[in-house]
Formats: structure tokens, sequence, C-alpha cells
């Protein structure tokens, strides 16, 4: 059993905390059991006693296996970025590829973000995409890495099955799903065609988003096909991000059966 956190295995997660690169800090039952399902690589993993004595954590500890090891619970507490790790902390391997891994699907509904820096931003971002059948999640530069952590925990699963792509431009975007001829719909907070009486039709199209606070970038405002707007009560200035997402995505939904 793991006692020390100075162990390799501690010292290798710890430095996982603030991924940016192609390996995965999943913590929790919930996510580790998601990326078994999903056929994610998982490297391995370390689990308190008290988890593997668990009977429902079973399945999950048939199927790890022999990359599954004993860590002391106050060492597990210490690595985790979670306020509660509920038992187990897995490594995976979870490669972000570029704009080429994005599907190319005849009538998608896609997610560009723009400048989302807050893991749990981006991560319930994914958590609405996926929920709303969205075909697939582009990342602009400067978007957090989708493998950070907090955005793994807040999209719930969700980033470990839809298709996300980070480190695109809306051009490289454009010239990949170039056979679509898709749509490019900004959705602003103020001055766009109304979300409810918009007509935009059921091609492909891409809903871009920006981050709290800055929201959109000008220069894809300008290069949109069309901006939409939530309507809101005049006294509201705007929506949490992830909130007006949700609302445009689900009735673009509604309008597509």
């Amino acid at each position: 059993m793991i006692v020390s956190r100075q162990n390799r295995r501690v010292k290798d997660i710890r430095s996982l905390r603030r991924s940016k690169g192609d390996r995965a800090l999943l913590e929790g039952p919930h996510l580790v059991a998601e990326a078994v399902v999903a056929g994610i690589d998982i490297e391995f993993a370390l689990a308190t006693p008290e988890f593997l004595d668990d009977e429902r954590s079973r399945p999950i500890v048939e199927a790890l296996g022999e990359r599954l090891e004993r860590i002391d619970p106050r060492v597990l507490a210490s690595v985790s970025d979670a306020e509660s790790p509920r038992g187990i902390l897995a490594v995976a391997a979870l490669g972000r590829g570029g704009i080429e891994e994005l599907p190319v699907a005849a009538g998608g509904l896609f997610l560009f973000a723009d400048g989302v820096q807050e893991p749990g931003n981006l991560g319930a971002l994914a958590r609405v995409a996926e929920a709303a059948d969205a075909s697939g999640l582009a990342l602009g530069r400067g978007c957090t890495h989708p493998n950070h952590p907090r955005a793994l925990r807040a999209s719930a699963g969700s980033l470990l099955r839809l298709p996300t792509v980070r480190e695109v431009t809306v051009d490289e975007l454009s010239r990949h799903m170039r056979p679509l001829a898709p749509t490019l719909v900004a959705l602003t907070p103020r001055d766009g065609d109304d979300l409810y009486a918009a007509d935009l039709g059921t091609d492909a199209l891409v809903l871009m988003i920006g981050a709290e606070g800055p929201g959109l970038d000008p220069d894809l405002v300008a290069r949109a096909d069309r901006r939409i707007t939530v309507p809101m009560a005049p006294t509201v200035e705007s929506l949490n991000a992830t909130v007006a997402a949700a609302v445009a995505l689900y009735e673009l939904r509604r309008r597509r059966g």
C-alpha cells in the first residue's frame, strides 16, 4: 500500500493537477467508471482500502485489475484536486487531436467555445452540448485544456465521450466542414435576432459562444453568418455563458426534432 507522499505514482498525479497534455487525472468513481465504459486507456489507478472493500466498487476493481493499487486515504486526499476524491483516482491517456478528429455530420450541431479559461465552465459547456445532442465541441485558442481535472469533473463524463478538439480557429473549422457549408452563428447578449424567431434552418450549424465577462471576440461576431440573442428582461444585462448556450442549443435541438 502506498503510504508516502513522495511515492512515484503520487508525484505523477500531482503533476497532472493542471494538465495541459494528453494524460488526464480522473477523480472519483463516476469518472473512472465512465472512462472504463468508454474504452479509454487507463494507465493506473489508486484506491483506498475502504473503496476496494465496498461491494459497489467491484465492477471498477475487476475492470482495472492489476492497474489498481492501494493507497492510504490521507495520501490520496493530499494529491486530489477535488474536495473529496471518494476513494479512487486514475491516470488515463486522453489525447486531444486537432480539427481532423471532429466528425463531419450532415445536419450536425456544433459548439465553438472562444476564450473559455475557467475549467468548470468548460466542463459545464461540454455537458450541456452532449445533453443537447451536439455533434462535437471545438475549442478556440485561449480555452483551457479539456483534460484539466476540474473541467473533467464538471463535465460529469461528457469530455470523455463528446468529440472535442482544441487549438482550432473558426477558419480551420469552416474548411474542415466545407462539404456541409455550415452556418456560423454568434450567440450575443444583445442586438442579435431573437432566438425564438430566427430561422436558422436544419443544415449543419456552428454555435459560437464566448467566455464569461469578455464574451465572444468581436472578430468572430463579424465573421458570423448570423447573430442570435436569448431574449431577456431589460433589467438583466446578460446570462451566464453556460446557461445561454443551454437555452440556445435546446431550442435548436427542438426545431430539429
